[in-house]
């Protein structure tokens, strides 16, 4: 029997594998990131729960949390699509290089269960975040979790 958490995971994952086959999914610079959009939505979840976060870290992951689960963000899914979650994943990961650099990458590591290596995903999105987003956006998105 699938858990409602498990179910929910792997909608969003056949969505956004629909999408990238489609000819603006192939087409998207950020493709191989957006498809990173689950596994990085569940990282954050699994890294909430573990008891061994520091507390000033769980508001930082809930925020990001909710700005994934929101319509209201900054480059909505429900308009965009699956182009919409860049925002998401731009504040993700940048909340979990706040946890990384606290806790360092063994903790963050123990979460992942995506197929390339956390540390680089982590590394290139920060890297093209201005990018993704824009630089206005970039500023805000990091605002939300200071």
């Amino acid at each position: 029997m699938q858990t409602v958490e498990s179910e929910f995971f792997q909608t969003l994952r056949s969505k956004i594998n629909n999408w990238s086959k489609s000819e603006i999914g192939k087409a998207n610079r950020w493709l191989k990131y957006i498809l990173l959009t689950p596994d990085i939505l569940h990282l954050i979840v699994k890294l909430l729960a573990d008891e061994e976060l520091p507390a000033n870290y769980k508001g930082k992951l809930a925020t990001a949390i909710s700005y994934f689960m929101s319509p209201l963000d900054f480059i909505p899914e429900t308009y965009w699509g699956a182009i919409g979650y860049v925002d998401d994943i731009v504040l993700a990961v940048y909340v979990m290089n706040l946890v990384m650099q606290e806790t360092g990458a063994a903790f963050i590591e123990k979460h992942w269960e995506g197929p390339q290596p956390i540390i680089g995903v982590i590394q290139n999105i920060l890297v093209d975040a201005d990018k993704m987003v824009g630089p206005d956006y970039w500023s805000k998105l990091q605002a939300l979790v200071k």
